[in-house]
């Protein structure tokens, strides 16, 4: 019988000299499941719905498609701000990749088992962080937000330790490309720029072939590596969203969303916020977030050096981040508020930004309710507040900034059910919230996986009403707060 993904699939990264990866294949698990799959990313490589369900044994690494080269990469990176030498694919392998309208697709099996890069793991994935990552890769890419997509979630009783023993899964993640920030480190700190040159002259041929056009192709490349990390940062800061571990190791040369583990959605609004149990000196808490992007580029502009070999190219590259940034977070936030951008109102509206993250942050506000249920506020009276309201403490203290935001919406054009419109298309209702995955992740270990499909479908449409599912949309219940996540996870 053939196998999902036959003769269909190519490598290029496997063309590259044998030193930048090892070629193994994945190692079998005993009596394995179908938990989900996601007919959205098994349409972007050209499978339907069926023949996706049909791939259980190649989803999870029991079979290799004809045609695959099977391999895992080596990278280095800086975890948390040290340099923590050679990584590499410990627990990943990629498959190959497919080609499609949009460009090449890489499929890769996380937790498929050791790897020469594994170190001390086991190469395993465990079924409570695969579902995590399934649904929120996913709910990224519904959301708009770039990201790798997760193309099914497999299981195994096959038993995995951790902090206690947990039963194993895998997730066959997709990406156009899983080179890293750390991918590049890698040849840098190994002093071999060859192999550097070689690296980066196949990621500009792939995917940035217009830059090979000028003059300086390698500067040209961390400019664009540069804006793409600084707009993926504000996306992340306009939906809370938290990565936890943005290690250059885990940092995208597309600017993608990559490697979810300990990741989280912001709810009471605090900017020091820290998802990561892990990370005890908060580095990556969401308010750190955009420094640390900017600190990655730098990494990998001093990675580029050998290439680049001019330092006022490399920092006009650089130099790029923080007005890109900028610019993303003033039209995200005024999208988000329903703002037209006014440059008479600029300075005004700065402050009015300002006053509503202080208000939010003193009331510790859920984040997503606060922009959604904003929309539903009048420009000429008070008769629509009561849901905003309502999650503040101090009413009072929204008031007087619901009054500075009145005084700004005289400014616009558009109407009341206009600009609520336009905010809902921005502000999503339904996030993928701990709890909400930690509910999922309890009624799978029994062997039911009803939460996982229902949580995927709402996520799915994240701005709509979807009233039949309001309840997804609720403030978290008392016992998440005491939800913790870590590397671990």
């Amino acid at each position: 019988m053939p196998l999902p993904l036959d003769h269909t699939l190519d490598n290029s990264y496997a063309a590259l000299p044998p030193a930048f990866y090892t070629r193994l294949m994945p190692t079998p698990l005993p009596a394995p499941y179908l938990v989900a799959v996601s007919d959205q990313a098994a349409e972007l490589i050209g499978l339907n719905a069926a023949q996706a369900a049909e791939g259980l044994e190649v989803w999870i690494g029991n079979a290799v498609p004809q045609g695959a080269t099977p391999l895992a990469a080596v990278y280095s990176g800086h975890q948390f701000g040290v340099w923590a030498g050679q990584l590499g694919d410990g627990r990943a392998i990629l498959l190959g990749d497919v080609t499609t309208a949009a460009g090449p697709m890489e499929l890769q099996w996380k937790g498929a088992g050791q790897t020469p890069y594994s170190r001390m793991g086991d190469g395993r994935a465990v079924l409570r962080s695969s579902i995590r990552e399934f649904l929120c890769s996913e709910a990224m890419a519904a959301l708009g937000i770039p990201t790798s997509r997760a193309l099914a979630l497999t299981g195994s009783d096959h038993g995995v330790m951790r902090e206690t023993v947990e039963t194993a899964a895998v997730v066959v993640r997709m990406a156009p490309s899983f080179v890293r920030f750390g991918s590049f480190e890698h040849w840098y700190y190994r002093k071999q720029p060859e192999q550097l040159k070689i690296l980066a002259d196949y990621v500009l041929a792939r995917f940035f072939p217009a830059l090979l056009e000028q003059e300086q192709p390698y500067a040209a490349l961390l400019q664009e590596v540069t804006e793409r990390t600084a707009r993926l940062m504000a996306q992340w800061q306009s939906v809370g969203f938290m990565h936890g571990v943005m290690n250059t190791d885990n940092m995208s040369i597309l600017g993608l969303t990559l490697d979810y583990g300990p990741f989280g959605f912001m709810e009471s609004f605090d900017p020091g916020h820290i998802c990561n149990h892990t990370d005890q000196h908060g580095r990556y808490s969401y308010a750190n977030q955009p420094e640390i992007g900017h600190w990655n580029c730098y990494a990998l502009g001093q990675a580029l050096m050998p290439l680049i070999d001019d330092v006022a190219l490399a920092q006009a590259a650089l130099d790029r981040y923080q007005p890109v940034f900028g610019a993303e977070m003033e039209r995200l936030l005024h999208a988000k508020l329903g703002l037209s951008q006014l440059p008479e109102q600029a300075e005004a509206d700065r402050s009015l930004f300002d006053a509503m993250f202080g208000v939010m942050e003193a009331n510790a506000v859920d984040f997503t309710l606060f922009f959604r249920h904003l929309s539903q506020l009048k420009r000429g009276d008070a008769s629509g507040d009561s849901a905003v309201r309502d999650l503040f403490i101090d009413r009072e203290a929204f008031d007087r900034w619901a009054a500075q935001y009145r005084a700004r919406l005289q400014h616009e054009a558009a109407d009341d059910g206009q600009r609520a419109a336009a905010m809902n298309r921005v502000n999503p209702k339904y996030v993928l919230r701990n709890y909400l995955a930690q509910v999922a992740i309890e009624k799978a270990q029994n062997k039911d996986f009803s939460e996982i499909h229902r949580l995927l479908s709402v996520l799915r449409h994240p701005y709509d009403e979807q009233p039949e599912h309001a309840a997804y949309a609720a403030l978290p219940p008392d016992w998440a707060s005491h939800l913790e996540v870590s590397c671990s996870s």
